[in-house]
């Protein structure tokens, strides 16, 4: 009997450890809170904590609360390959989060914030929704196929769309409430996106500039915008309520005499004022350099620069909207990748003659754009990020102070991710 007290508690302590259920640590290494912040966990991180079982997805508690998650399939198998958390953290933080599985039909419902939509019209005059489609050949007649005339991507505080045809330019809305617009576009809930809306408003005019954040490369102090290609695609990655991800793909891309390809990767989260680029182009030269950049055709103060954390920013704010008030604007790309920052013409290179869409006014050449470069990999990734703030949604971005604090605080938090220990 001396022995059986031990060998009871042993016994105990083993049938504890082998039922307790597996944790992920997460911890905030700035000293500030943070709000909105997404981490994302491959497959293989989540397999080493908990045994997969297939039927069921991974579904994580900070104690009694359920923490918002969504399973991304990437590659199209039937099989999810990512799983996306949204967690609210307190300065310097860390949390112990459970993992348990349950079946898919079970997975907690979460409030949708990010948002996709390539509307094509058709015959009744309706658009119906596509997750892949091929833009008009440039070889054939110029015409608008798209709701909204392109792809739309948004989230509960802002929404962009790049033109689905050889302009590709980028464009945006600002919003004054967190709704989701884009399936409404061009339709009776929303049939004219130029004036002020409850929600919000169409608030950039762009003409031959590359928007909000449009795409060109830089070969030998030229820049060559990433338009009128033989090829110009759309496929929808994910859409979901915490990430929603999408392909530009292009091919037959002429510079300078030379068929390039490139992929455009947009990804868009919920709670924040930018979206999410990565560039890869295909037969770049050493010297190439991707380049992004904002339209100037409203600007009346200088543009400005600065660095933040890991990154170097450059970005305009004014009473530039179509609403006549405030808007910002910036990109933000890693310092050990930055090129050539600078200011294109104000030239009207549509009323010179080049008239690549004489239905739009546009020239492919560009113009009224305030621009930064990007190291190009060949076949490597370029990441960057686009940030837009519009003065009728927030009393702190009537200011350039404001808007610039808030990019430095993003800048901050990018270099210090959330840490998963």
């Amino acid at each position: 009997m001396k022995n059986s007290f031990p060998f009871c508690v042993l016994f105990l302590m083993l049938f504890a450890s082998c039922t307790q259920q597996p944790v992920i640590t997460l911890k905030n290494p700035l000293a500030e809170e943070r709000t909105d912040e997404v981490i994302v966990f491959s497959r293989e991180e989540i397999a080493a904590k908990i045994a997969l079982q297939e039927g069921k997805l991974p579904v994580f508690k900070n104690g009694e609360k359920t923490i918002s998650s969504q399973v991304d399939d990437l590659d199209g198998d039937g099989n999810w390959d990512e799983v996306v958390l949204l967690v609210d953290i307190k300065a310097s933080e860390t949390i112990e989060a459970t993992i348990e599985l349950l079946a898919e039909s079970d997975y907690p419902k979460v409030e949708k914030r990010t948002n996709l939509r390539l509307g094509i019209h058709q015959e009744d005059g309706t658009y119906k929704e596509v997750d892949y489609y091929k833009a008009v050949p440039v070889s054939e007649p110029f015409k608008i196929i798209a709701q909204g005339e392109g792809v739309t991507w948004e989230n509960d505080k802002i929404a962009f769309r790049v033109y689905f045809d050889c302009r590709n330019v980028k464009d945006l809305f600002g919003k004054r409430k967190p709704v989701m617009v884009a399936d409404d576009v061009h339709t009776p809930a929303i049939p004219d996106y130029h004036v002020l809306n409850d929600w919000g408003m169409d608030v950039l005019h762009c003409g031959s500039s590359l928007g909000s954040g449009g795409i060109a490369l830089m070969r030998n102090d030229v820049l060559i915008r990433l338009g009128s290609t033989d090829v110009y695609e759309y496929q929808k990655i994910v859409e979901g309520p915490l990430r929603s991800v999408f392909d530009l793909k292009y091919s037959g891309w002429d510079v300078d005499g030379e068929e390039l390809e490139a992929v455009e990767r947009i990804t868009i989260y919920p709670g924040k004022y930018w979206f999410e680029s990565d560039v890869t182009v295909y037969g770049c030269a050493e010297n190439d350099q991707i380049v992004t950049g904002i339209v100037t055709s409203q600007l009346k103060k200088e543009p400005f620069r600065f660095e933040a954390a890991d990154f170097t920013c450059i970005g305009t704010h004014d009473v530039q909207s179509l609403n006549n008030d405030e808007l910002g604007m910036a990109v933000i790309v890693p310092k050990t990748e930055v090129g050539k920052v600078g200011r294109t013409t104000d030239i009207n290179w549509f009323e010179k003659g080049v008239k690549t869409v004489p239905e739009k006014n546009f020239s492919h050449v560009i113009s009224e754009t305030y621009y930064i470069g990007q190291k190009c990999k060949d076949a490597q990734p370029a990441k960057h990020y686009f940030f837009s703030v519009w003065g009728l949604d927030k009393e702190q971005w009537k200011t350039e102070e404001g808007f610039r604090e808030y990019i430095a605080e993003e800048a901050e938090k990018l270099s210090s991710p959330i840490q998963k220990l």
